[in-house]
């Protein structure tokens, strides 16, 4: 039976009560009793969806939602000190909790595995809820994306797992202590936060330290950044058991083969010497890799692998993580979260792989402009493995501009590549920009982590007519 209501979260009021992460916890404690109250600046199916639990969700920002009797405020870096909710629960002299805080008291008395990683972090942490719950194991979840399936981010479960994605932006991983870590990769990345792959390593060396003891870190034996962090925790943590997965033939649970089928994969790893085949439904290399990943840390909480495995492949997705929205004219557009170089190329790689002679169309949105100003190079090169892209302003999130970061570093890049990039600086203008390039046949990837996602029904709006 998993615990109830930490102390002083009995009431609590959440600023930006409609972010991923944020709206997760504000989950999981309505579903355990609490009475939940929180804001935002917009409407959202997720403000509904936390109406139906029960929570009171106000939209904007004022002194005067924050009730007078609210046991906490949680809040995320991302909201600033000068938030006039944040101000008047200084003067009511009420408790502020990091949501990182917040989501480590909710695992208390569980057996817990943290997800971590610059990238696949909620896809791989999906699979796990998944799988888990597939068993029977009813895990609680908390999820930085909608399960296609539940289509939630985050639940309240029966059983004693709490399967947790675990974010290194602000270093707040570092406040869990699972039985059992995943680490995917290591680049660098959050650069407001990071001035160096060494800060990063440092970061995620820590968040490994917090492993409960005997318990486990699984860590990627083919990315070079994960590798040195396995070098660096086997000399500071030698007590902590390492499991290495991945192609190399040093892996602990080692990929012999992955084999594209369409939309999915058939994956092959060598564990103890023996075969196992099991199918992920989803394409591409990148996420095969994910669902080894999740495989090892099953078996680390001691999951027969068998049962893993087939569990594994009843995952089907994660909105925005290559999730179709829908064909119109003989053309599918399809949304990715990708905004990192990285997570770019996977995603294109994997689409390309899956569409044959598809002509691959992107439109890309780019996400922050410290990320923008440090890896737009890489950014532009990634879009030259399309056939066409249509790059827009960079979304700003939590950042104010840089003098002289705009798009145009990426456009620059891509065409120096030998891309085909267009130019859009009015949102409103994509779907007839993208209709009038689009043919029977192709695939649209409508691409970033801000809200180019709301481009995909348009489109095909504008496909149709």
């Amino acid at each position: 039976m998993a615990p109830g209501i930490p102390a002083a979260m009995e009431r609590p009021h959440f600023i930006g009560i409609g972010g991923a992460g944020m709206s997760g916890i504000a989950k999981i404690l309505a579903q355990r009793g609490a009475k939940v109250a929180g804001s935002d600046a917009k409407e959202s199916p997720t403000a509904d969806a936390l109406r139906a639990l029960g929570a009171t969700v106000h939209i904007g920002h004022s002194a005067a939602h924050l009730a007078d009797d609210a046991s906490c405020v949680v809040v995320s870096s991302a909201i600033r000190a000068d938030n006039p909710e944040l101000v008047r629960a200084a003067e009511l002299s009420i408790p502020v909790v990091h949501r990182s805080d917040a989501l480590a008291s909710l695992m208390g008395g569980l057996r817990s595995l943290a997800v971590a990683g610059t990238h696949g972090k909620t896809t791989t942490t999906s699979m796990l809820a998944v799988a888990l719950g597939e068993l029977g194991l009813d895990p609680s979840y908390a999820i930085g994306g909608d399960l296609a399936g539940p289509g939630t981010n985050a639940a309240h479960g029966e059983g004693d797992i709490f399967v947790a994605e675990a974010d290194e932006s602000d270093r707040s991983f570092q406040k869990y202590d699972p039985d059992v870590a995943i680490v995917l990769n290591v680049e660098l990345d959050h650069h407001a936060n990071y001035a160096s792959m060494d800060e990063i390593h440092e970061s995620f060396e820590a968040f490994a330290g917090k492993i409960v003891p005997g318990g486990t870190l699984v860590v990627s034996a083919d990315q070079s950044g994960a590798t040195e962090l396995t070098r660096r925790v086997r000399e500071t943590l030698p007590a902590l058991t390492v499991v290495t997965y991945g192609e190399a033939e040093t892996a602990d649970v080692r990929v012999h083969k992955i084999t594209p089928r369409g939309l999915t994969s058939e994956v092959t790893v060598v564990l103890g010497g023996k075969f196992l085949t099991f199918t992920v439904s989803v394409p591409g290399r990148h996420y095969a890799l994910n669902a080894v990943a999740a495989l090892a840390a099953g078996i680390a909480l001691g999951i027969p692998a068998h049962n893993l495995a087939s569990a594994l492949g009843k995952y089907t997705g994660v909105k925005r993580r290559l999730q179709l929205k829908g064909e119109a004219a003989g053309v599918q557009v399809i949304d990715s979260y990708a905004h990192h170089p990285t997570e770019m190329t996977a995603d294109l790689e994997a689409m390309r792989g899956a569409a044959s002679d598809a002509r691959l169309l992107v439109v890309f949105q780019p996400h922050l402009f410290s990320r923008t100003r440090e890896l737009g190079t890489e950014m532009g090169r990634a879009l030259a493995l399309a056939d066409a892209s249509v790059v827009l302003d960079i979304y700003p999130a939590r950042e104010d501009p840089l003098p002289g970061v705009t798009s145009a570093l990426i456009i620059d890049a891509a065409t120096a590549a030998g891309a085909d990039v267009t130019a859009v600086h009015d949102k409103a203008e994509v779907p007839v920009v993208v209709a009038g390039m689009a043919k029977p046949g192709d695939l649209v990837l409508t691409m970033g982590a801000g809200d180019v996602t709301d481009l995909g029904p348009r489109i095909l709006d504008h496909l149709s007519s």
